[in-house]
């Protein structure tokens, strides 16, 4: 396999890359950017000529200063098409430790000495130790994952210029890294946690989910028993990581009997209740009988209540808690504790903060030439798109607002709209009907002193009160008024109507009608078993309308279309952007329609692995095997074409078709697809690493 071409990003000073790396290392709060990698290099014309050239990678050995010296050495030798003009005479490597908070940094010189040191974060030079360079390893193990691609192109896309290689390649290399993943793993919490997280711990941080991850994707579930049955007698807490990969590897009931046995000791253990609740959700999805699924949610019922007693500032209890009574079909009590969710700021992660650059150079290798997927570039960059679609909100959430509106977006898809705005006005105080009983108890109330606040509080309502509705309410007037389907819609010609929600009241108006001499205890009670909507809920409602109507637009003015046998055309950047929005609506069968009108038009990795999703779900299908493998092939070249032989996604993907038709089949239809063979190599690559974790299905 040869390796990814290498991008080069040229400076206009020598080593303001470098620089620019110290400065941001006191700003760093997760895993630490991608390596760094900076070379000098001597114009051979002119040997007083020098130019500082850089690019970043995630996934190189950095055990040792001579491993990171070696992949140095390596870009010496890159081949070029034509004549060499430069060589390389000075080369640093950057690579960050999260543990300790210290760049370490490996000097070469070509040809000359090797030196080795860290940068803190005020810039300071230190001795790098063993102890050191173990942490580091580990942190760079955990970063390929965490910047790894998921097929969709949205990470690569991120950080220009980055050459993503695999950590663990062999079963040698898997032992050094869960090695130094047992040496550091009670210091995991050090690393911090993933943004839905708010306190990390032993079993809830950055450590743990890579290693999990790396699990999930190699399928080496007998390497994780291993590691999690040694650190279990050091603390019963890793029993929730050990439960994790038992029903990964299918062992249920072993899974069942750890948890079992941990919570005699750790009751009130949130991860591990957590962990049982998750698990009877899934059971009772698959349950024979309706009486069996509502007995497996009630047990689920009972771990999830009690883990939001156990960590009441965690979002993931509570959201667990929102899924059981979804499965339950209690709607109320689904928003009631959708509402209770502690929302926390996303933390995305740590990028580089590169100054402007000189030049970029991004080179193609020969063995990712594919004219569909060369193409792309261009296409996208021609495209036209309509501004309402650029403006979906939905698609920008993460961390635990993109969670809490997959729970909304369940609801809506069980229930529909209608009787979810319902639900919604039975549970909590809507604007217009505090505003009635407001009213009605100020006319009974006795006279009272007239007041600056009082006279503010008799005003007409400020729409505004509950975040930005007001300016939301006249964009929707001005879209209503110029777009015929939302006209039609409103008058009821659609298929469908959305009805935009009503506005629930302002906690912070109800605290400031407490203390006017208007509110009676007969006007409290009528309000005391209705809550007060958390401002963030009421607006993913106002969100979930704005991706309903454009969707029901959509899908009404196609249905017009052909009704009349006529094209209904939009550009591929469109299709993909309302693919994306049938996704987050759990309309699958319209999300894979509107990405295959997307390839139709261009190639898009994106759609490609929204289609590859769609094929996933019905794999049981042996119809589908073909079309799986053949959009694996396609993200695999392209991902390689912007310099990443590894992306996890695809690699799980990959073992997973093994696992169901064997190695032999999957690579037989690899081959017979009628693509050039150096293509068809890369994802041979992924198969034999499968071959070589010994996967299910590799030794038929």
């Amino acid at each position: 396999m040869p390796a990814p071409a290498v991008p080069e990003i040229s400076e206009e000073v020598i080593h303001e890359a470098i620089d620019a790396r110290t400065e941001t290392l006191v700003s760093l709060r997760e895993l630490g950017p991608p390596d760094l990698v900076h070379l000098l290099k001597q114009n051979l014309r002119n040997t007083g000529k020098h130019t500082g050239v850089y690019h970043h990678v995630t996934g190189v050995d950095a055990s040792s200063s001579a491993s990171l010296a070696a992949y140095i050495n390596t870009l010496t030798y890159k081949e070029h098409g034509q004549a060499p003009t430069h060589k390389i005479v000075e080369g640093i490597y950057c690579c960050y430790n999260a543990f300790s908070r210290l760049d370490m940094r490996v000097h070469v010189t070509i040809p000359g000495t090797v030196e080795a040191f860290c940068v803190d974060e005020r810039g300071e030079k230190r001795k790098a130790t063993d102890e050191l360079w173990l942490e580091t390893y580990l942190c760079s193990v955990l970063r390929a994952y965490s910047y790894a691609d998921d097929g969709s192109g949205d990470t690569i896309r991120k950080i220009m210029g980055v050459r993503r290689f695999n950590p663990v390649t062999n079963t040698e290399t898997e032992h050094r890294f869960l090695s130094a993943a047992e040496t550091l793993f009670f210091r995991g919490w050090q690393l911090g946690s993933d943004s839905v997280v708010q306190v990390p711990n032993n079993v809830s941080n950055h450590l743990t989910s890579g290693l999990l991850k790396y699990f999930h994707t190699t399928g080496r579930f007998t390497s994780a028993i291993n590691l999690f049955e040694k650190l279990r007698t050091h603390n019963v807490e890793v029993s929730s990581l050990l439960a994790k990969v038992l029903f990964m590897g299918n062992e249920e009931v072993q899974g069942v009997r750890v948890l079992y046995q941990a919570l005699k000791e750790s009751p009130m253990d949130y991860v591990m209740l957590d962990a049982q609740a998750e698990f009877l959700i899934k059971k009772a999805m698959i349950a024979d009988t309706p009486a069996q699924k509502e007995e497996r949610l009630k047990m689920a019922l009972g771990c999830a209540d009690l883990s939001t007693i156990a960590a009441p500032s965690e979002f993931g209890t509570w959201a667990r808690l929102a899924q059981v009574y979804v499965a339950l079909e209690d709607w109320e009590n689904a928003l009631t504790i959708l509402n209770s969710c502690p929302m926390f700021t996303y933390q995305d992660k740590d990028a580089p903060i590169m100054p402007e650059p000189k030049e970029v150079y991004l080179p193609t290798l020969p063995e990712t030439r594919l004219d569909e997927i060369d193409s792309e570039p261009e296409s996208r960059f021609s495209e036209q798109v309509d501004p309402s679609l650029l403006n979906l909100r939905a698609a920008s959430y993460r961390g635990t607002f993109k969670l809490a509106y997959k729970i909304l977006t369940e609801m809506t898809a069980k229930i529909g709209w209608d009787q979810l705005l319902k639900i919604r006005s039975s549970v909590f105080v809507m604007e217009d009907e505090y505003r009635t009983d407001r009213q009605d108890d100020a006319s009974h109330a006795p006279p009272s002193n007239r007041n600056p606040s009082t006279d503010g509080l008799r005003g007409s309502p400020d729409p505004s009160t509950n975040g930005d509705h007001e300016t939301e309410d006249g964009e929707d007037k001005k879209k209503s008024e110029s777009d015929p389907a939302s006209q039609s819609l409103a008058n009821g010609d659609g298929d469908e109507s959305v009805e935009k929600p009503t506005h629930t009241i302002d906690p912070g108006e109800v605290k400031a009608d407490g203390d006017t001499v208007a509110t009676t205890d007969e006007h409290l009670s009528r309000l005391n078993n209705k809550r007060l909507c958390e401002r963030w809920l009421d607006s993913l409602f106002m969100v979930l309308y704005e991706d309903l109507r454009v969707y029901t637009i959509w899908r009404t003015q196609m249905a017009q279309y052909r009704a009349q046998s006529m094209q209904y055309k939009k550009s591929a950047e469109e299709w993909e952007i309302l693919g994306a929005l049938a996704e987050r609506l759990q309309h699958h069968d319209e999300a894979a329609e509107a990405y295959r009108a997307c390839l139709a038009a261009r190639f898009s990795p994106k759609a490609l692995s929204g289609i590859l999703r769609a094929f996933l779900r019905a794999l049981q299908k042996q119809e589908t095997t073909r079309d799986t493998i053949g959009a694996v092939i396609r993200l695999v070249t392209w991902q390689y074409r912007w310099y990443s032989e590894f992306s996890p996604q695809l690699l799980h993907t990959i073992r997973v078709l093994i696992e169901e038709q064997g190695a032999v089949k999957v690579r037989s239809i690899i081959q017979s697809t009628s693509l050039p063979q150096s293509v068809l190599d890369l994802t041979h690559h992924y198969a034999a690493l499968c071959a070589t974790f010994r996967s299910s299905g590799t030794d038929g």
